[in-house]
């Protein structure tokens, strides 16, 4: 598939929108003990809850809110480890299961902003690009999209230095949804991609407007 890509801007910031709800606080308020946390105003939900993860030591609060948010992907054992290296280690970019980065990127911020910067600060990457092409029945998820605009970026960058044979359509590629943590469609050939500052840096973007081959991974090709 052929594409014509524009990438416009990337935009390096600290936080994810909507990452966390009214809800989530809630629930969280509960596992920090507030007291009479139903009678709290909506407006004053967030305050409360930060106040009370101070209440806690810094790897204790980690692994309450890891439970909360990561409980049906991570065992026991592992939150604990967790916990701990979170407090000196960017885990969101260093744990070995990417699909995992987004949810542990969203509890290190909650914490960083809560303890006034006793956890890492980490930052993402907001790419604004315009991606066309005239083939029939071309869809636009996360691996099409990844492969078209990873083509602008320099030879050293990370996605081409471990990942070459899946951006090539040679081997599948998986590791693309949690590469991608957010694909946003925004009309009118305008995509809005989110990733991790791991995975590119705006000095690597080395081009900002080309025409870009997408090979996807074929089954049947591979074993013939």
């Amino acid at each position: 598939m052929q594409f014509h890509v524009k990438i416009n801007e990337v935009k390096n910031t600290d936080q994810l929108e909507d990452a966390w709800s009214l809800a989530d606080f809630k629930e969280l308020m509960t596992r920090f003990e507030v007291p009479d946390a139903e009678t709290v105003k909506d407006n004053e939900v967030k305050d409360f809850l930060f106040m009370a993860i101070n209440e806690f030591e810094p790897r204790e609060s980690a692994a309450i809110v890891l439970d909360y948010k990561l409980s049906d992907q991570l065992t026991e054992g592992q939150i604990d480890n967790i916990s701990l290296e979170m407090l000196s280690e960017k885990m969101a970019e260093k744990y070995t299961e990417i699909d995992l980065h987004k949810p542990l990127f969203e509890v290190n911020q909650l914490l960083y902003k809560a303890y006034n910067g006793k956890f890492p600060h980490i930052q993402i990457n907001v790419i604004d690009l315009e991606l066309s092409t005239n083939e029939e029945g071309a869809e636009f998820n996360k691996e099409v999209v990844l492969k078209a605009f990873s083509q602008g970026l320099s030879d050293n960058n990370l996605l081409h230095r471990l990942f070459g044979d899946q951006l090539e359509g040679k081997v599948p590629f998986p590791e693309a949804e949690g590469i991608v943590w957010e694909l946003k469609e925004k009309g009118d050939d305008h995509y809005e991609v989110i990733t991790s500052e791991k995975w590119l840096t705006k000095e690597e973007v080395v081009k900002t407007e080309f025409d870009a081959v997408v090979v996807l991974y074929d089954e049947n090709a591979a074993e013939a």
